[in-house]
């Protein structure tokens, strides 16, 4: 893999009137597994939006190797970020294997027609997403965490430096959650790729990032390494929730035991 400098200064995003993220600074550690945690509406999407291009800065600039991705071409950033959306949509009659075919569409181009290192490219995103059974199927037959794994498919298929997933264990059972964070982790370690995470498990998140954004009302409260960070208090500000921190019996990472108004902590004996 090259290595890829991914960054936002200043940044500000939103929708209509409504600044979402506000005059953020943001490093994407390179080679590195970052997730994005924080409550709902904290602005974690919207801000993996703006990295990807896909959401134009108010102000500020997000910067990819030095050049603002907004002046690069989409295809060219397409070859080096690939993206995973919270909510994709699918062309109606779409089959698995086009819709994961589609991922290599950045690499086409007016002399270069598809090869078999595109169709390699495909064949193993299915195999490791655990979707090449389902490749003749149309996508409308599939069951919400089929059809989020045939996406991730899809995504891994473009082969790029850098991959953004927005809430990629959306729909799926916990077994096919920890499957897809243990191939994102393989991707990365064997391969180098630059990994970018919004997850809602604050758990998941704390096992597989090796860097931790934790943000608030479109602001970052901190980053680091989630030894380094995870605390009551910062659940507390970040969550609004009560609860006590443990070593993780399986990483050690920090493990995040919800108190509720339901549950009164024993007493050790």
């Amino acid at each position: 893999m090259t290595s890829h400098d991914l960054r936002a200064e200043d940044l500000t995003l939103g929708y209509a009137d409504v600044d979402i993220v506000s005059h953020l600074d943001v490093q994407v550690p390179d080679g590195r597994i970052t997730v994005i945690v924080g409550a709902n509406a904290c602005g974690k999407s919207t801000l993996l939006r703006g990295l990807a291009r896909l959401l134009k800065p108010r102000s500020g600039a997000v910067l990819l190797d030095g050049k603002a991705v907004q002046d690069l071409r989409s295809v060219d950033v397409a070859k080096v970020v690939g993206l995973l959306p919270q909510t994709p949509v699918a062309p109606d009659g779409i089959t698995v294997a086009d819709l994961v075919g589609r991922g290599r569409y950045p690499h086409q181009g007016f002399f270069r027609r598809w090869s078999p290192e595109d169709d390699a490219a495909v064949e193993a995103a299915m195999e490791a997403t655990g979707t090449a059974d389902l490749a003749e199927r149309p996508i409308s037959a599939l069951s919400g965490g089929q059809r989020q794994r045939v996406w991730v498919a899809m995504a891994l298929a473009q082969d790029t430096d850098l991959v953004l997933l927005d809430e990629p264990t959306t729909y799926l059972d916990i077994t096919h959650q920890v499957e897809l964070l243990d191939l994102l982790t393989d991707l990365n370690r064997a391969h180098g790729k630059t990994i970018v995470i919004v997850l809602h498990d604050l758990n998941l998140a704390c096992r597989y990032a090796d860097h931790l954004i934790a943000m608030k009302s479109g602001a970052i409260v901190r980053e680091g390494a989630p030894q380094d960070i995870i605390d009551a208090d910062l659940v507390s500000d970040v969550f609004g929730l009560s609860s006590d921190i443990v070593p993780d019996p399986v990483s050690g990472t920090p493990m995040v035991v919800p108190r509720g108004r339901h549950h009164v902590a024993t007493p050790a004996l």
